[in-house]
């Protein structure tokens, strides 16, 4: 079996059409996003944008655990820690936010139908590749999630764009507290489109192909989808999100950041699922609630590539200011759970400070420790 990041491979159906899949090809790693990945990702996708023989394509990540678990921060981490800060050329970190950000602009935009299969894990880098499909699937095995106020960066990858488009605050809560999500609430929030158990993932790949797409391929792959989707509707789970929509619009109703922090962290009920999204709010870093506090409200009307232009400006700010190494630091590399963060509360957070990851970075500029 090949070792290749991303395995390509082509099946010409009945019709004479041929379907193009896309398979993220490192398991043991839950499928992390690496900036490889990114460059095999889309030459191919423009590839097939222009194949006239090609009428859909359709985007899976190896093996049973994960789509895709969030971008190879650890990778990220060497090069924010190994590249002198007042390098002049752009290093690896930078030119992964860059060349990520793109490839998920061009999924959004794909001129034909992209069938995500967003089974298990898909978290971080993996929404932003997942978010922009024309056809989301989820499975019995999906979980959802933008953990990274968690480690010191914000929730990117176009999440000002979708964050804002979902039902009342619901973004702004996921956004704070970082809480997964199963296969209905990411229906509920418009992060996905059909339900289908995962071990139906072969019929469906042999039920379009069984299709003539040459002329409505859009059509075509919803009519499949569907007739699967109402099959497994009894494996549906039910959608938390929605159940604690009430309750979620209160905890977030407030002016400021700190009121409505202060509002989650209040929450006296006994429900498990609230419990343990507010818990993860205290151990965020202040300054990554401050990030997406300020992003969620001031890309509320912006188009889907402004918002990208917006957080490349914070995410290449962001590998400079030393939250988000901080915050790989302490989960992944040395793993002590016990992030250092250079605010330790919402109330000393500089805006000063704060106000630099809006900045174009400056590569000789070093920030103040």
């Amino acid at each position: 079996m090949s070792d290749a990041s991303v395995l390509f491979e082509e099946h010409t159906a009945h019709g004479g059409w041929t379907l193009g899949v896309a398979r993220l090809n490192a398991a043991q790693s839950m499928n992390a996003l690496s900036l490889d990945m990114i460059h095999r990702l889309q030459p191919q996708l423009e590839k097939w944008a222009n194949d006239d023989q090609i009428a859909v394509v359709w985007v899976e990540g190896a093996g049973d655990k994960a789509f895709c678990a969030g971008g190879d921060i650890v990778a990220l981490y060497r090069s924010m820690t190994e590249s002198g800060q007042a390098s002049s050329s752009r290093n690896e970190s930078e030119q992964f936010f860059e060349d990520e950000y793109r490839l998920d602009y061009t999924i959004h935009t794909y001129p034909k139908p992209i069938v995500i299969w967003g089974n298990g894990i898909v978290m971080g880098g993996g929404l932003g590749l997942m978010a922009g499909g024309s056809h989301r699937v989820v499975t019995e095995q999906s979980r959802l999630a933008m953990p990274e106020v968690g480690i010191g960066l914000y929730p990117d990858v176009g999440a000002g764009w979708f964050l804002n488009r979902m039902p009342g605050r619901i973004g702004l809560f996921l956004g704070l507290t970082g809480v997964r999500m199963n296969a209905a609430d990411a229906i509920f929030v418009g992060l996905a489109d059909r339900f289908i158990s995962h071990g139906q993932r072969a019929n469906v790949i042999g039920a379009i192909l069984a299709k003539d797409l040459r002329v409505d391929p859009h059509g075509g792959v919803n009519q499949v989808l569907r007739r699967f989707e109402r099959a497994d509707d009894a494996l549906k789970p039910s959608s938390s999100v929605r159940e604690h929509f009430d309750v979620i619009q209160l905890l977030t109703d407030g002016d400021s950041l700190v009121e409505v922090v202060d509002n989650l962290s209040a929450y006296a009920g006994d429900d498990e699922w609230l419990m343990k999204a507010v818990k993860t709010v205290a151990k965020a870093s202040p300054t990554s609630l401050t990030l997406h506090w300020r992003h969620f409200h001031n890309t509320l009307h912006d188009s889907l590539s402004r918002v990208f232009d917006k957080e490349l400006q914070m995410s290449l700010r962001s590998l400079k200011m030393g939250e988000f190494a901080e915050g790989i630091r302490a989960l992944l590399i040395d793993k002590d759970l016990k992030p250092r963060w250079h605010f330790p509360s919402l109330e000393s957070v500089d805006p000063d400070w704060v106000e630099q990851f809006f900045m174009q970075p400056e590569t000789n500029q070093t920030e103040q420790a």
